[in-house]
């Protein structure tokens, strides 16, 4: 599958819900881990905005990617942030979405405004 990169440098990021474990199987309640290494695989809400135009998005993170200590509404960072396009056949009915993921999600800052002066 191909990975986007997502460029989030002109973007203003913050958390609507906090990291925890993702769930690769509902009916069991497995717990998803990354095929390579086998870490806990970790999702977060966060609200994307750019160019006067915001969208809520889910996140995947590895577990030793989540920082500690950000606050629901803070900034946040998403560095190595792709979109995974996929799709599924689920009950004979095509699916098809985008699927993020990210290296690591750490604490940031609100980007200066424009003209502002000190």
């Amino acid at each position: 599958m191909r990975s986007i990169r997502v460029e989030t440098s002109a973007a203003t990021i913050l958390l609507t819900e906090a990291p925890e474990p993702k769930v690769r199987d509902r009916k069991t309640g497995e717990i998803a881990e990354d095929a390579v290494s086998g870490e806990t695989l970790m999702s977060l809400g966060v609200v994307y905005i750019e160019d006067g135009e915001s969208s809520l998005v889910k996140v995947v993170v590895p577990e030793s990617g989540v920082a500690e200590g950000s606050a629901l509404g803070a900034p946040v960072a998403l560095p190595g942030l792709v979109a995974l396009p996929w799709e599924s056949t689920f009950n004979g009915q095509q699916r098809h979405g985008i699927a993020f993921r990210a290296a690591a999600f750490t604490p940031a800052v609100f980007p200066a405004f424009a003209g502002a002066s000190a």
